[in-house]
């Protein structure tokens, strides 16, 4: 459905309008707090808050070496922390508040003027307290992701330093032009949960981040096998069930748009587990856990930018598709590339994010994008919008380059400060023991 000239697209993770219409979107009004959004919303908080810590640490530390357990720990805490306080005093601000193509505006600077009373423009029946600290949750476990593909390796220090500098460079200008107001909403780019913004976005900074460190000492020639998968198991559990939070609460209501959301989001972390798990069998004879695993992960990755656009049947296809690429990338692409991405970020999130970005542009129904105030929906190629895929590329194309781009300058300016990597003998002792002086009995 052709869009009016005198409409805008608004971030579609609102999940309450598609379109503006005339009118400026209000930084915040005066609110009708909707009891049963806010409850749901409340949830949906902690299950995403959950899926830092405990949930993503878990998985991580299960996958390294016992020596580094503590220290992959640490930086899914460190995240968590420093996230936290960086989003309040001026992440939020600069994300969600203001229409500036590019950036937003210091009118929420340690959440000035936000009141009990206070909705956002975005989340009109919950409090606007309440829709910062669920975008919060975003952005910590966005940063905390990165992590994975430099585990092992990366000194704490210049970790604490990518944290900020990320969160601040990276993370809140492609949240703010997808969600916020910026271009790339206003485009019509489609990103219901984060495709772009989480995703993809983490999954380019840890390539590029493998690439700088370079490879841990051993790999390819020693064995670097996980220290006990049963923690991995528990944290994909904890991940999964999270991630209901994560795309259903992006429709930031208690509503049927949630409800879709969710559904498709756990058939496609089905579909994704099935799929590696065969494709395993077929390639090596042996189906792992791991493997099963890392396919359900990636199918979850790869339907959070569909999740509120598509019908339950297509978040099978998705998954399977998910299974299959991020198996391809996991296995083949990294090995023809020749980068150490410890814990396959890149392969199962930013391949997978790319992957559920452009399928968006696919399957996306109108009849699930519409909403009562904008009843004719946003369709995607199936039905006969073939400019939606375009669209999608363009988002593609301009968080590789931003992310990929702000993420090595980044971290050469860190390495000018403090080494980037431990000393190789550190790295033989363990990250627990050199960076922590702690370490597991």
């Amino acid at each position: 459905m052709p869009m009016p000239t005198y409409c805008r697209p608004l971030p579609i993770l609102a999940g309450t309008a598609l379109f503006s219409c005339g009118a400026t979107p209000a930084l915040a009004q005066a609110a009708k707090i909707d009891a049963a959004d806010t409850a749901w919303m409340i949830v949906a908080t902690a299950l995403v808050l959950m899926m830092t810590l405990p949930g993503l640490a878990l998985f991580y530390a299960g996958m390294v070496r016992k020596k580094n357990v503590l220290a992959t720990m640490a930086q899914s805490l460190a995240a968590l922390v420093i996230c936290s306080l960086l989003w309040v005093v001026i992440g939020y601000s600069l994300t969600f508040t203001g229409e500036g193509p590019l950036i937003g505006t210091m009118d929420r600077f340690m959440l000035t003027g936000m009141t009990m009373d206070s909705a956002h423009a975005l989340a009109k029946t919950i409090p606007e307290a309440l829709f910062m600290i669920y975008q919060m949750t975003f952005a910590i476990i966005t940063v905390a992701l990165v992590s994975g593909s430099v585990a092992e390796r990366m000194r704490f220090s210049a970790f604490v330093w990518f944290c900020v500098g990320w969160l601040l460079l990276v993370y809140v200008p492609v949240a703010h032009w997808v969600w916020g107001g910026g271009f790339l909403g206003a485009a019509g780019v489609l990103d219901f949960a984060g495709g772009l913004v989480v995703h993809l976005n983490c999954g380019v900074a840890g390539l590029v981040a493998a690439y700088m460190l370079g490879s841990r000492r051993g790999y390819g020639t020693e064995n670097l096998a996980p220290y006990n998968l049963a923690l991995a198991v528990i944290g994909t559990g904890l991940l999964w069930v999270g991630w209901f939070g994560f795309n259903g609460g992006s429709a930031l209501g208690a509503n049927s748009r949630a409800v879709f959301a969710l559904v498709s989001t756990h058939l496609a972390a089905c579909a994704g587990a099935l799929a590696w798990m065969f494709l395993e069998w077929w390639t090596r004879g042996k189906p792992s856990v791991l493997g099963m695993i890392s396919g359900a992960i990636a199918g979850l990755g790869t339907i959070t930018p569909a999740s509120g656009f598509v019908l339950p049947w297509h978040g099978i296809v998705i998954g399977l598709i998910a299974g299959a690429v991020c198996f391809w990338a996991c296995t083949k692409l990294k090995q023809m590339l020749g980068y150490d991405d410890s814990l396959d970020v890149f392969g199962v999130h930013g391949v997978g994010g790319l992957t559920g970005t452009l399928l968006t542009g696919v399957f996306a129904t109108a009849a699930i994008s519409a909403s009562a105030d904008a009843p004719g929906g946003l369709p995607g190629l199936l039905e006969g919008n073939s400019n939606q895929l375009l669209m999608q590329a363009y988002g593609i194309a301009v968080t590789i380059l931003w992310s990929g781009g702000v993420t090595w300058l980044l971290l050469k300016v860190i390495s000018l400060m403090v080494p980037l990597r431990v000393s190789q003998q550190q790295e033989i002792e363990g990250l627990d023991i050199s960076q922590h002086g702690e370490a597991l009995q």
